[in-house]
This record gives C-alpha cells, sequence and structure tokens, in this order.
C-alpha cells in the first residue's frame, strides 16, 4: 500500500485513539494528564494539531515562530526517509516548551509528528513519559503504513495500559547506555518481583529496606558483609522469601544484593557504577536507577509521583492574594514546612492557612501570644503540634494562633464519603469562610489543597473525549486564531 494516501477519517480516527489512549493511560500514571499533537503526514499536507484539551494553547507564539515560520530546520533531509522502510524512524528536536514533555519522529510513514504531555510538579523522572510519548510515535507510524483494511484499533487500549512497560523501556535504555546491548538482566521479572514484595506483609508490617540489582558482570565490586551460598540462593521470584530477608536490612545502610534471578547476600554502600534499586519504604516505595528515582510504586501498581507534597495550589492560591510577594512566600516556605515533616512522620494533619486581616474564631487550643513561624526553633515546635488531633491555625501574619482546632460546618455536596472526617471537615469550613486554605495531610496519599468547599488539587480543569473521533485543526489556522 502507497502509506500516503491515507484518507483524512482514517488519520483522524487513528490521531483519536492514540489521543484517548495517551491521555487516559498518563493520567493513571502521573494524575489527570492532557495530551496533543501535532502532524504532517506527507512532506505536501500541511500540518495539523489536535489539542482537544488545549495543552499547547499558552504555547502558540513559540510554535507559530518554530513550526510554522522556520519549520524547514526542524526536519531532516526528504532523501534520508527511505521510502521502502517504514519501520525506520528518526527523532526530531523538541520544541522545548516549557513545562510540558515531548516526543517526536519522522518516517516514511508520517512525515513529521510530536506528542506532548504536561509535566508534572511531582514526577520522578521524565524518562517513562518519554518512553510512552515514544511508542505514540511508533503507534501512529505503523498505522499509517498498514492502512486502514489493516487497522486493528488497539494502540489506544495498549497506551492506555504501557505504564508497567513504560518503566521497563526507560530503564533498558538506561542499561544500553551503561552496560551495553549483552547484559543478562531481564527487566520484567524484576518489576514483577518488586511488584509483589512491596504488597507482601511480614507479620502484619510493611517492607523497609533496599534491594539493588546488579549486572553479574559487575558483582565483583560488590564488597560483600555477607554472601549466600551458591546453590541456597533465595529466587527473585519467591516474593515471600525475599520480603523475609528485607528484614536483615531493614533501617540500616545495608542491601539485599541481587543479579536479577537470586539474591546473593548482603552489602555495604559502596555499590557498582550502574545499579538498579528497590526502595521499599512501607506502603510504597521507588525505583531508581543508582540514586536517581525514576517511579514509584504503590498498591501493586507504578506512578510518576515522588509522593512528596508540592503544594503548588497553595502557592498558586497565594498569588492571588494581596500580600507582599516577601510574606507570599515566607507563608509558603512555613506551610511546606510543616507539611513535609508531617508526610515524613508519617502521620495526618491539617494546616488552616488563614488570610484574613482578623484571623476567624477557630475553637481549640488558642496561642497568647501567638507564636512567629519565621523563628526556626518555633517552627519546628510547632511541627510537633501536627501529631495532636485537630488543625493548626496558620494566620497571614505568619503566626501560629492555635493547635488542636475543630474545623465546623454544615454538610455539603462536594463531601466525599471515601475520605475521612479530616478532610470532610475541611471541606465544610472552607465552604463557609472566606480566605481560607486547609492543606490535608493523610499518612498514606499526598495532600489535599482546599478552598472554598472543593479540592483544588482534584479540579479536573479538562473534560475527557475517550470514544470520540477528534477533529485536528491545520496548525497555522490555529495559530491564527485569537
Amino acid at each position: 500500500m502507497n502509506v500516503h494516501k491515507s484518507s483524512d477519517v482514517f488519520v483522524r480516527r487513528c490521531v483519536s485513539d492514540i489521543l484517548n489512549g495517551l491521555s487516559e493511560g498518563l493520567s493513571h500514571f502521573s494524575g489527570f494528564s492532557r495530551c496533543a499533537v501535532i502532524y504532517r503526514i506527507t512532506k505536501d499536507s500541511p500540518l495539523m494539531i489536535c489539542d482537544p484539551q488545549n495543552l499547547l494553547l499558552g504555547h502558540k507564539p513559540k510554535i507559530k515562530r518554530v513550526l510554522v515560520e522556520e519549520s524547514s530546520r526542524m526536519l531532516v533531509g526528504t532523501a534520508e526517509l527511505d521510502r521502502a522502510k517504514v519501520n525506520r524512524m528518526f527523532s526530531v528536536r523538541d520544541l522545548e516548551l516549557t513545562g510540558i514533555v515531548e516526543y517526536g519522529g519522522q518516517s516514511a510513514a508520517v512525515y513529521y509528528q510530536v506528542w506532548f504531555t504536561e509535566q508534572h510538579p511531582d514526577l520522578c523522572s521524565k524518562g517513562p513519559v518519554h518512553r510512552w510519548l515514544e511508542h505514540a510515535v511508533w503507534c501512529f507510524s505503523h498505522d499509517i503504513a498498514n492502512g486502514e483494511e489493516m487497522y486493528t484499533g488497539i494502540a489506544g487500549a495498549f497506551l492506555r495500559d504501557y505504564s508497567f512497560h513504560a518503566v521497563r523501556d526507560h530503564i533498558v535504555d538506561e542499561m544500553n547506555i551503561h552496560l551495553g546491548l549483552d547484559s543478562q538482566i531481564r527487566v520484567y521479572p524484576l518489576l514483577d518481583a518488586v511488584l509483589a514484595v512491596s504488597h507482601t506483609p511480614e507479620e502484619g508490617a510493611w517492607p523497609f529496606g533496599e534491594l539493588v540489582i546488579v549486572d553479574p558482570r559487575l558483582l565483583y565490586r560488590v564488597k560483600f558483609v555477607a554472601r549466600f551460598m551458591q546453590d541456597e540462593r533465595p529466587q527473585l521470584k519467591n516474593s515471600k522469601h525475599v520480603r523475609k530477608l528485607l528484614l536483615t536490612v531493614e533501617r540500616s545502610d545495608h542491601k539485599l544484593i541481587s543479579d536479577g534471578k537470586a539474591i546473593i547476600g548482603i552489602a555495604e554502600n559502596d555499590l557498582p557504577s550502574f545499579v538498579i534499586c528497590a526502595d521499599f519504604r512501607g506502603r510504597h516505595g521507588f525505583m531508581k536507577i543508582n540514586e536517581k528515582k525514576i517511579c514509584s510504586f504503590s498498591e501493586g501498581r507504578f506512578s510518576s509521583s515522588t509522593r512528596r507534597a508540592q503544594l503548588v495550589q497553595v502557592e498558586e492560591a497565594l498569588l492571588d492574594t494581596s500580600l507582599p510577594a516577601k510574606e507570599k512566600s515566607s507563608l509558603f516556605q512555613i506551610v511546606t514546612s510543616l507539611t513535609h515533616h508531617a508526610q515524613h512522620r508519617k502521620h495526618g494533619c491539617t494546616l488552616v492557612v488563614d488570610l484574613n486581616y482578623e484571623p476567624v474564631y477557630m475553637p481549640g487550643q488558642r496561642l497568647d501570644p501567638p507564636l512567629d513561624l519565621r523563628k526556626a526553633e518555633l517552627l519546628q515546635m510547632s511541627s510537633a503540634l501536627t501529631k495532636v488531633d485537630g488543625a493548626l491555625h496558620i494566620g497571614a501574619d505568619q503566626h501560629l494562633h492555635g493547635f488542636a482546632c475543630l474545623l465546623d460546618g454544615r454538610s455539603i455536596m462536594a463531601e466525599d464519603r471515601a475520605r475521612g472526617a479530616r478532610y470532610n471537615s475541611a471541606l465544610r469550613f472552607t465552604a463557609e469562610h472566606a480566605n481560607i486554605i486547609v492543606v490535608v495531610v493523610s499518612s498514606d496519599r499526598p495532600a489535599s489543597v482546599i478552598q472554598g468547599g472543593v479540592e483544588r488539587s482534584g479540579i479536573c480543569h479538562w473534560r475527557p473525549e475517550s470514544g470520540c473521533v477528534l477533529a485536528p485543526e491545520i496548525l497555522q489556522e490555529w495559530c491564527s486564531k485569537g
């Protein structure tokens, strides 16, 4: 089939299936994620854009300048596109859009394509997301090359469930760079083993400690504290046995060492230059390459989250106030410090940031005089107060006015019965009091930022398009819109 004679309807269907699957898959991996694509099927066809959730709206000037006015410098020469080899892909230069993760390519089937998604503030690594977008590039190219008669429509479904493969593909890419193409480590069984161990309790306790996978060729560099007999080494796939062995390195500098198949022994911190690490931290953990986090895992699945509250919504809410810039920054640092302390100690707490000129009345243990949280020693003491039941009452003056405070309010429609009393009380309280931001920190989930009776961090600013055939636009016309 001539790969350049695809009907517009067929191309739209391919774009829609991939965009919908990509957006849904990344939303499970990273939280609500918008996606977009810019493409040109042939050299002579117009550049098209499909951006159903307005991901690229704020980047129009740069997109227009680079793709519409300077497009030639973004593409490889047409002589390099061997029309007989549709399975060859050339990478293209990034547009370098702020806050966007992107990946693009050129092939004989699709002359130019770049897929985009948003870069979340709590992203462990862009690596797995890049692999996700790279797979979208290949899927689109293959679908167009195969043509309408051979179209299966499975690309979107596969991208929807690609998180496990994205993590694996990123690890394999890093292994190939650092160890070469002949590494003996099989990554799929390794990731299966990590997830199995992560939700295997031992006497009711969740796993802590580090499991480090070392390429067999580099084991001679490991300084073992204890090494197991070769014919008695526990297999990595035996999750219950591995879970028990983690007790030997729990909350210590020692690490379990594996060659990807079995547990070799226990070692000190001095490791080879390239290792894969599973860092178990109770109900969650992190996959690392050397010391760099690539993703987290919890409840049997992988996620991009650092699991550390970024509190972007608090920062945005403070920017909307009339407070001087220095006071906004100081107040944000106070809230961040208290939140991270509670998360690190794994206990829940509630922080009420009261931006009113006269702080609202809250029943609880009020302080006279309020504590100046700009002083390090008083901020440290206030961190200990987060363990007490009730909320901390922080004023716009950066003082702690009370603790163990109760949040009153009438029932509202936005309540979530699946969440606890702390969360729903915050919804009720903020619904009845203006200029209040409440940060609810849970021991087992990311922090929630609540204002005006709704969770700011949970507001969905886009509507899903799943199942719809989307309508791409000509890029030049899109750029010219107001």
